[in-house]
């Protein structure tokens, strides 16, 4: 009778697990690519945010040169944006929109090589960059933090080519890893980039070698952490947790951040989609008329608010959260028209920025409609971003870790979890998840059919 094995046996071997480690050469070959590429994804982004900042600075400085400056828009904008849509439609048709339902598309597993790299590549990551910069230097409504979610996974997907075949790391993982990098080097928000990867863009259970995935997110957030510093996207706040004396208001900031964000949501589908409105048959018979109008529409909001609306909307949000606001009337629901005319043009738009101004902005509006002064307003600003935010994109945990980390409202935790929970549940009322809706819009080449060999010309002429 063959004797028990020592409960010791399956206990792991230090020294052996080590000598294993240090001579599995390919491995570490494997692993120094995926870095290096997780380190050029941080550089990439870092690229983008300069290019991104430098149109918008070139935008706003056109504006004030003057009298004539200010109403430029209305023939630089349409015109500029017609330009985008033309240049998007003939040679980068992949990069439409903000980018996330591509990537989110290009991680089905039943996907071909060919039609994976119509929506996620190394080349529609450069054009996503200079046709988002050029959107904010026409003054669109527009952010350039969405849009990094597909540079970032084309810039890691392209590191597959250089792996072997025992790498264990597929396309899949290297989209996640890269989007991820996008999103935490962008905001500087790492934690809030690993848990996006989980919640809105991995379809798996457990990533392959996650730790490889996470360690280069964080990579890459580190590179831009050296090149603008550690420090927060809006600062330092003096963000407060909520007392009974706000509880009202806001609960009322909740609900309508969750109708308003699910509306938001609601009407980027549907414009995408398309009905039998007057606005959409036009909008198919002539794209780039439809995009000249719509830009006419944004350039003419901007000069009512004295360009308040352009933009991703960074200069105004902080400055709510600062209690130094002086928005113009109706900001929130400009701003709102705004950014779902830009994303209706067809050109190449993030939404996730736009959204946390208006976020922003229905906090204000609430505290001034409740009579709350400006410090008891703050936490109401963030709730309204986080609240918006998880209604537009439906992921409430990704909205509230990174407004949290964006405001430094680590005080504010329980209460920015509650509210993204239960606007995105009010947002599920009105529409479906956004990302997976557009997803499911993008077409796709059809796979390529077999050459007919002589046999089967011959079989078939029989």
């Amino acid at each position: 009778m063959a004797s028990e094995a020592s409960p010791h046996a399956t206990d792991p071997d230090f020294w052996r697990d080590l000598r294993d480690e240090l001579l599995a050469g390919r491995q570490w070959v494997d692993r120094a690519v995926v870095l290096c590429y997780a380190a050029i994804t941080g550089l990439v982004v870092v690229a983008f945010t300069l290019l991104a900042e430098q149109a918008s600075l070139a935008f706003t400085a056109m504006t004030r040169a003057g009298e004539f400056g200010r109403y430029l828009p209305l023939l630089w904008t349409p015109s500029l944006t017609v330009v985008l849509l033309w240049w998007t439609r003939r040679y980068a048709p992949g990069a439409v929109g903000s980018g996330i339902p591509q990537v989110v598309r290009a991680l089905d597993d039943d996907l071909t090589q060919s039609q994976r790299s119509r929506l996620v590549s190394l080349r529609l990551s450069l054009h996503k960059m200079g046709l988002v910069s050029a959107g904010l230097l026409a003054g669109l409504s527009i952010g350039r933090e969405g849009p990094t979610v597909q540079v970032g996974a084309g810039v890691m997907g392209h590191a597959r080519r250089w792996l072997s075949a025992g790498s264990g790391l597929d396309a899949h993982d290297l989209m996640v890893a890269g989007a991820a990098a996008g999103i935490a080097a962008a905001f500087n928000t790492p934690l809030g980039g690993i848990v996006f990867a989980l919640e809105q863009l991995s379809r798996r259970r457990s990533l392959t070698h996650s730790s490889l995935v996470v360690v280069s997110i964080v990579l890459a957030g580190l590179v831009a952490v050296s090149v603008f510093g550690n420090q927060t996207y809006f600062g330092r706040l003096r963000v407060q947790e909520l007392t009974w004396a706000v509880l009202a208001p806001g609960v009322l900031v909740t609900l309508a951040a969750g109708l308003a964000g699910g509306l938001f949501s609601r009407l980027i589908v549907v414009s995408a989609r398309g009905s039998k409105d007057v606005f959409s048959r036009a909008r198919l018979r002539r794209p780039l008329h439809f995009a000249a109008a719509c830009g006419l529409a944004v350039a003419a909001i901007g000069i009512v608010t004295g360009g308040a609306t352009t933009g991703a909307g960074y200069a105004p949000t902080r400055a709510m959260l600062e209690g130094q606001a002086e928005i113009p009337g109706l900001f929130t629901l400009l701003k709102f028209c705004a950014t779902w005319l830009s994303a209706w043009t067809g050109v190449p738009a993030g939404v996730f920025a736009p959204s946390l101004t208006i976020g922003a902005g229905i906090g204000h509006d609430v505290a001034l409609l409740a009579g709350v002064g400006p410090e008891a307003a703050i936490p109401l600003i963030a709730l309204g971003m986080v609240g918006f935010l998880a209604a537009t994109t439906q992921g409430p945990i990704t909205a509230f870790i990174i407004v949290m980390e964006m405001v430094s409202g680590h005080t504010m935790v329980l209460s920015l979890m509650a509210c993204a929970l239960v606007a995105s549940g009010v947002a599920r009322l009105l529409t479906k998840p956004m990302y997976g809706e557009l997803a499911a819009l993008l077409p796709l080449p059809p796979l390529p059919t077999a050459e007919p060999t002589d046999i089967t010309r011959e079989l078939g002429r029989r």
